[in-house]
């Protein structure tokens, strides 16, 4: 019995340690993009709550914000393969996959099929202003960010490991856009929703782009140790109760099922999948970790919920007519669901 004890303990101070080393890497990381982006402090947070939980990222505002030099940034934080693709009404899906082109060996003369892979083969993908292409060629991102694998020529390619996508896209009110498809949409980990920066976070900007050097990010973490730590972030223990609140509050999402408040009932069209509920478990995992607890709490899930959620639920046309905001709608959804059923 002292042996196991012993043991325990030890397994336990390694957990500890393997915490606080994460806790430190992760601050690093957000100093090193900070060092580059003004502001937006929730927005780094959340974007680096993605990458460690394994998910992608839609930042949505109008231009000029810092969408794509915040993809940039993070890209220069680690030391992954980086690729961009400039979304445009006249993108097709071979531009983001690759295609099969013919190869004629000089030697013998024979022809054969060789697959010339595309910019999705990168661990970094900045999906730039994504909704300006078509739903034919945004389809062809379906396969990759689900399954991290491309098929061409009946041939299945994989995509290396970790793969990001970090899309950015206008407010679907801007000229020359199109709406994602929900099945896209549901692959996104988090969207996020970038403000308009602040008189203090401005007069910073200018007087870095305007009278001094643009500052660099330094890299920080290598591939392997972006999967080292997703999987280590996978062992946080999250008790049966938290789970359920969790569960509970996604499907108050579900207008016909029985946890849906009135409000959901009344505005919401279709509620979240279990993807849904997914991204909110991983997420909590890594802000319990932020705050120095290897255990899961209700805080952590209500933190997590609004980016994980507002993409994934669909308005019906009285919501529509109304002009309700997804994030007011999901608020009131915490609000009425309690905690505990007890």
């Amino acid at each position: 019995m002292p042996e196991n004890k012993s043991n325990e303990s030890v397994t336990n101070e390694n957990i500890e340690q393997k915490c606080k080393e994460f806790c430190d890497v992760f601050k690093k990381m957000h100093t090193e993009i900070s060092k580059v982006i003004v502001g937006h402090e929730e927005i780094i947070e959340n974007v680096l709550i993605s990458l460690f939980s394994g998910g992608h990222v839609l930042l949505e505002s109008v231009p000029g914000l810092g969408k794509t030099l915040l993809v940039r940034t993070l890209s220069d934080a680690l030391s992954l393969k980086f690729g961009r693709i400039q979304f445009t009404p006249d993108l097709m899906p071979a531009d983001i996959i690759g295609t099969n082109i013919v190869m004629e060996d000089h030697e013998t003369g024979r022809r054969q099929f060789k697959f010339e892979s595309g910019p999705i083969f990168n661990q970094i993908i900045l999906a730039d202003e994504i909704n300006r292409a078509t739903p034919k060629t945004q389809s062809a991102m379906l396969e990759a960010m689900q399954e991290q694998s491309v098929t061409s020529g009946g041939n299945v390619y994989k995509l290396p490991d970790p793969f990001i996508v970090m899309a950015t896209q206008n407010p679907i009110e801007q000229e020359g856009t199109y709406p994602l498809p929900e099945a896209q949409l549901d692959r996104f980990f988090f969207k996020l929703i970038v403000p308009y920066s602040n008189r203090e976070e401005l007069r910073t900007i200018l007087d870095r782009t305007t009278a001094g050097d643009m500052p660099t990010a330094e890299p920080i973490m290598s591939g392997p140790e972006i999967v080292a730590a997703r999987r280590l972030i996978k062992q946080v223990a999250v008790a049966e109760h938290v789970q359920d609140y969790a569960i509970r509050l996604v499907l108050a999402t579900h207008p016909d099922g029985e946890f849906a408040p009135e409000i959901a009932k009344r505005y919401i069209r279709f509620g979240s999948s279990p993807r849904g509920v997914q991204a909110v478990i991983l997420a909590s995992k890594v802000r319990a970790m932020l705050s120095g607890r290897y255990h899961v709490g209700f805080d952590d899930i209500i933190s997590s919920y609004l980016p994980a959620m507002r993409h994934r639920i669909l308005l019906n046309f009285e919501g529509q007519a109304e002009g309700i905001d997804n994030d007011q709608l999901l608020t009131s959804i915490i609000e009425q669901t309690p905690k505990s059923l007890d």
